[in-house]
């Protein structure tokens, strides 16, 4: 407790005091100022990520689990080699990237910052196939590498006084009830988005980026539609990753407007993929419930 209570006022001492920085969403374009950064809340999404870890029950479909982390691996190699490309490699140069499979029936996935990835086994009879398994996963690292956390702390703050951004997310989304704390916004917008114009702008950034992610690695972004299609018939419930996002109209709508700058990067993604098989790749952990329990032990 004594460690939470420190971390979080490391973080609103950095709020306070910081005029912000400027940042560039990569793929977009779009320019950030940030008063936090997602360094800032690593420790925090960390803890709350492994006390997930503990609480949640990992799948026992090994085929199932080892695709998430193959194409969950491939899709960083990617970001993380058009990143160095482009001069940005230090936006990522702390992340451990960890994508996990979990048994839980909800039509979801998310993601917090660090590059810790959880999919849901309720949204593979959804995706289908590995391709369209890279349009969820491209969605949620994007979230993580448009720093979505952080700009939504800033975001607060901007609105708030320091201290209400802290309090004021106190409610914020988790991946369940039992997380909802002050240091669950640490989770990401990935598990559950806020109701605001603000919040749907980063999905419909996190479903640009996503794309171009999925086709940089070398999947088909074409898929892209038809899994929408089929994410809309599944239902607006709770539970669905559709919760407080944009229409699934315009979702589709604008999939299908950022296609040709997909299918570009698509077309070259046999040479892309070519220069990341030899180069070293980034560390993707699978984390086991056990080991977290002996770390927290020791």
């Amino acid at each position: 407790m004594k460690k939470i209570k420190f971390l979080l006022m490391a973080i609103a001492g950095a709020v306070l005091v910081s005029c912000g920085t400027a940042s560039t969403v990569p793929i977009t374009g779009r320019k950030q100022r940030l008063v936090v950064s997602d360094e800032q809340v690593l420790g925090l999404s960390s803890q709350e990520y492994n006390k997930y870890m503990q609480s949640a029950t990992p799948s026992k479909d090994a085929a199932a689990t080892a695709m998430v982390k193959r194409v969950g691996q491939r899709l960083a190699a990617a970001v993380v080699a058009y990143l160095n490309a482009h001069n940005m490699g230090n936006e990522v140069s702390n992340y451990q990237w960890e994508f996990n499979l979990v048994q839980d029936d909800q039509v979801n996935a998310w993601c917090m910052p660090g590059g810790k990835i959880v999919v849901y086994e309720g949204i593979l009879p959804v995706t289908k196939d590995e391709a369209s398994l890279a349009v969820v996963l491209g969605h949620e690292i994007a979230h993580a590498v448009a720093k979505h956390s952080a700009e939504r702390i800033s975001n607060s703050y901007k609105q708030q006084t320091a201290m209400s951004v802290i309090g004021g997310v106190a409610g914020a989304a988790g991946v369940s009830s039992g997380l909802q704390s002050i240091a669950s916004v640490a989770i990401g917008v990935g598990a559950q988005a806020w109701s605001s114009g603000f919040s749907r702008k980063q999905e419909s950034e996190a479903d640009h980026i996503g794309l171009i992610f999925a086709a940089m690695a070398g999947y088909d972004p074409e898929v892209a539609v038809s899994f929408w299609q089929r994410m809309a018939s599944v239902g607006n419930s709770s539970n669905s990753i559709f919760s407080d996002h944009p229409s699934d109209e315009k979702r589709i709508k604008q999939i299908q407007e950022w296609m040709p700058e997909a299918m570009q990067y698509y077309k070259q993604s046999s040479a892309t993929v070519a220069d990341v098989s030899t180069s070293p790749a980034p560390t993707v952990k699978s984390v086991s419930i056990n080991s977290l329990s002996k770390a927290q032990k020791k």
